[in-house]
């Protein structure tokens, strides 16, 4: 799959990933997660109780605590990213409909209660998909959506910020996904050819008529941040981060700072068996460290990942995403990864 890219304002260009790209080449030990994966419904036993019937251990997802969203949505910081539940490329329907609702499904069941999706994704078909497979939505799932690129073909990615272009995308979203109103609406990305601000002073108004509870941003420099809060209130930004890549960090200390959902994009994309992306040889350092670590936990270098997102600012909100169950699954059990400070240390 050949990489996805699109130009953002200032005459930037990055990277979509592909799948191979997003989940660090697709192989990254997902054999050593079988032990965290067993565990996400395992009975918490203790003791001379072993031999008894326990409880059922909660949820896998609310290992990772929670985040409060915009102050009023409190969600598990475990979150699922649904681009992935599409075809290849991220274009069309997926190859199996069937699992692509169950991995909805089971996510909610593992205590996800966060789950991230764009009409870009399909175009149109991620939406479509959830709303079959959860609505009527169980309390206290929060359905967050994006809006603002266009899908013309499988390859492309066209920035559209026209205000006029971002209210049909959000009263699309609403009916596809079946709601009155969407709990937390991002701008996918700035279009250079429009101002951010008349982008977001649409959503603005889209927001006054209760169409949208929240608004967020995503793909966003600091002093774009700077200018569309003065536009309107922001409660996420969403944006690449991983533990090859952090060139958000600047983002990441804003919303630390202020009390905004940080929502790492590509929070897999840090290694393979092979080779980091970003460059790093497992043989380097960093790769050499994240090895030992997932060895140690009997884990996946994805789960160490993900743990290690997790660990590096209660703001983290990440969005794994798969059209798998068993990924799913492997991806979720990482929020009961628990790092050293030596191991964290270790992975800078």
């Amino acid at each position: 799959m050949p990489d996805l890219k699109m130009s953002w304002a200032g005459g930037k260009t990055s990277d979509l990933l592909s799948r191979r790209q997003v989940l660090m080449g697709g192989v990254l030990g997902i054999a050593g997660a079988t032990h965290l994966a067993a565990t996400a419904h395992a009975p918490t036993v203790t003791g001379d109780r072993a031999a008894s019937a326990a409880a059922p251990a909660a949820p896998a997802a609310t290992a990772a605590g929670t985040f409060t969203i915009g102050g009023d949505l409190v969600v598990n910081r475990m979150g699922f990213g649904a681009m992935r539940v599409t075809g290849p490329g991220i274009w069309g329907e997926p190859k199996d409909p069937a699992e692509a609702r169950r991995v909805l499904q089971r996510a909610v069941e593992l205590g996800v209660n966060f789950i991230d999706t764009a009409d870009a994704y399909g175009p149109e078909v991620s939406e479509r998909l959830i709303a079959e497979s959860l609505a009527p939505y169980p309390r206290g799932v929060v359905i967050a959506t994006k809006g603002g690129l266009l899908r013309p073909s499988a390859p492309q990615w066209v920035p559209d910020g026209r205000p006029e272009h971002l209210r049909e995308a959000c009263e699309g979203s609403l009916r596809r996904l079946k709601l009155a109103r969407i709990d937390l609406y991002q701008f996918h990305a700035i279009d250079p050819k429009v101002p951010l601000e008349d982008s977001l002073g649409e959503l603005a108004r889209l927001r006054q008529e209760g169409k949208i509870r929240h608004v967020g941003v995503s793909n966003f420099r600091v002093d774009e941040l700077a200018r569309a809060r003065r536009v309107v209130p922001v409660v996420s930004v969403q944006n690449r981060y991983n533990l090859a890549d952090r060139g958000s960090e600047d983002v990441l200390g804003v919303c630390m700072r202020d009390g905004l959902a940080f929502i790492p994009w590509a929070p897999l994309a840090s290694g393979s068996t092979t080779r980091l992306e970003g460059g790093a040889d497992r043989d380097s350092e960093g790769g050499a460290a994240l090895e030992k670590v997932a060895a140690a936990h009997g884990a996946s270098v994805m789960q160490v990942a993900i743990a290690w997102l997790l660990a590096r600012s209660p703001a983290m909100l990440p969005i794994p995403g798969t059209g798998s169950v068993q990924h799913l699954e492997e991806n979720t059990a990482a929020a009961r990864l628990q790092l050293s400070p030596a191991e964290l240390a270790a992975l800078g």
